[in-house]
């Protein structure tokens, strides 16, 4: 059987974006994103949660990312989960998992110069500049 890992979200910015480099100079942006989710119970109250998830995207996308996205900025993107892990400076492990972008769609952008927040724009990852 073939595995599959693939996640589509719709979405606010939670916080601006920084652009950043590793240390192979590949750009790499990363951004909260909060998820809300709507259904009735077995009693017919309505109720509502919300989740933050962390996203990430690298190389050219990253700098389209940085530029487009902001606190606020209404986006869809389509990405796979991953786990990211690393030892901290006081040597403890950590880990999370986040959402590395493939495809966006800005709906609305903070970022923009031009000022139009309607324009839908689509971007796509390339598949080499994976990190």
């Amino acid at each position: 059987m073939s595995n599959f890992n693939k996640i589509h979200l719709l979405g606010r910015a939670t916080r601006d974006t920084i652009l950043r480099y590793t240390p192979a100079e590949i750009a790499v942006v990363d951004f909260g994103l909060a998820v809300n989710r709507r259904w009735q119970d077995a009693k017919g109250q309505k109720k509502e949660e919300c989740m933050f998830i962390e996203c990430v995207a690298y190389a050219g996308l990253a700098r389209t990312v940085e530029k487009y996205v902001g606190k606020g900025s209404s986006v869809f993107i389509e990405g796979f989960l991953q786990l990211q892990q690393w030892t901290d400076k006081q040597k403890n492990k950590r880990s999370r998992h986040v959402v590395v972008i493939k495809n966006i769609q800005f709906l609305s952008y903070a970022n923009n110069a031009a000022g139009d927040t309607q324009k839908e724009i689509k971007e796509t990852a390339d598949e080499s500049s994976e990190a």
